[in-house]
């Protein structure tokens, strides 16, 4: 049985906050993880850390999957969509010097200037898209 998407979501913001306080705490390095996942891509610094965190995110939703069910969700039927998504949330994601875990949970806590600019341009993007897609395009 899934838990309510409520418990879901804040369950989840735990473990991620949890295990950025521990990377931070354990080892003085800071959670980012598009870092991590790019300079594994790149072939630069290949730390067993990092292999472990990518292996990580792999097998913790596929555990959870298996625990509580795999959860329904909307599948974009066109795979050129797909890709462009992925490319400009990368895209994004580069030119932010970080991604949301690095920026939102991580820069935030630290009041880096830098990341609550970043955290407050893409939630602010996020926003427009939504409206765009839901009351110009009719979708979702």
């Amino acid at each position: 049985m899934i838990p309510h998407d409520w418990i879901a979501g804040l369950a989840g913001g735990l473990m991620i906050g949890a295990s950025a306080a521990l990377l931070l705490l354990g080892n003085g390095r800071i959670l980012g993880a598009s870092g991590i996942l790019g300079t594994l891509l790149a072939g630069e610094d290949p730390a067993r850390e990092r292999l472990a965190f990518v292996a990580a995110l792999i097998a913790a939703p596929a555990l959870a999957a298996l625990a509580f069910g795999a959860p329904a969700f909307a599948q974009a039927r066109e795979l050129p969509l797909v890709v462009l998504a992925g490319l400009l949330v990368g895209i994004g994601t580069r030119m932010a010097n970080g991604c949301t875990s690095g920026h939102g949970v991580v820069g935030m806590a630290r009041f880096a200037p830098r990341s609550i600019v970043a955290t407050l341009v893409y939630l602010g993007a996020g926003f427009v898209t939504l409206f765009l897609v839901r009351h110009l395009l009719g979708a979702i």
